[in-house]
């Protein structure tokens, strides 16, 4: 049975998710993230993946239109996966993106066997799961990895509801990477770095970018 976010977002609200995050260009979406974070999203992911050889294979959980894996792409890495619930985002990403094997589904039903992946990842994706089933999404993403698991997320030391845009109970901060920590014995912290919103509307707030390994 799908939970309530699926339903959310597998629907009209998810479709205009994904029409206001459509950037035209490379350019607007490094744009996006300077006036937002003060750092384009590839500075971000570098804090953590500077290191990590580029023909590593990469999962993305919940990847909309693809911009987060284009960005992987632009950093030099090849083989890249995404799985999405939107189908409309789905059929989106096949406009912008190239060599990049996105199709539809759940982060709660990963349709690879175990360990296919060197990294599982999600960015902006937890904070849209409600806390009851974290461990359900988080289960497959460590099932699902062979070694790393990567995220950058709205940070909280404590989880928090947060209204968006007038819903309640589909948005959360809470720091993440310790979920994932208390939850599975075999991870371990590798580097994590904390980005502070610059913009005035948010400012206070931060986003957390995380990379674990078993």
């Amino acid at each position: 049975m799908k939970t309530n976010q699926e339903n959310f977002w597998g629907k009209t609200f998810g479709k205009e998710y994904s029409d206001r995050n459509s950037w035209q260009s490379d350019n607007d979406w490094d744009k996006f993230y300077e006036e937002t974070w003060g750092l384009s999203k590839i500075e971000i992911n570098n804090f953590v993946m500077k290191d990590l050889p580029r023909d590593i294979k990469i999962l993305e959980v919940g990847c909309n239109i693809g911009m987060q894996l284009r960005g992987y792409q632009r950093m030099g890495f090849e083989n890249l996966y995404g799985i999405e619930l939107q189908h409309y985002a789905v059929e989106r990403s096949k406009e912008i993106t190239e060599k990049i094997n996105i199709i539809q589904g759940s982060g709660f039903d990963i349709p690879f066997r175990d360990g296919y992946f060197d990294l599982v990842c999600t960015n902006g994706v937890l904070i849209h799961i409600a806390p009851e089933d974290h461990h359900r999404i988080m289960s497959e993403m460590h099932r699902c990895s062979n070694q790393y698991i990567m995220g950058w997320e709205y940070f909280a030391a404590e989880t928090t509801d947060i209204d968006y845009r007038g819903n309640t109970g589909f948005l959360w901060k809470a720091d993440f990477a310790d979920i994932f920590l208390k939850s599975f014995n075999d991870l371990k912290l590798v580097d994590k770095k904390k980005v502070a919103y610059i913009t005035e509307k948010d400012k206070g707030n931060e986003d957390e970018i995380y990379l674990l390994s078993k």
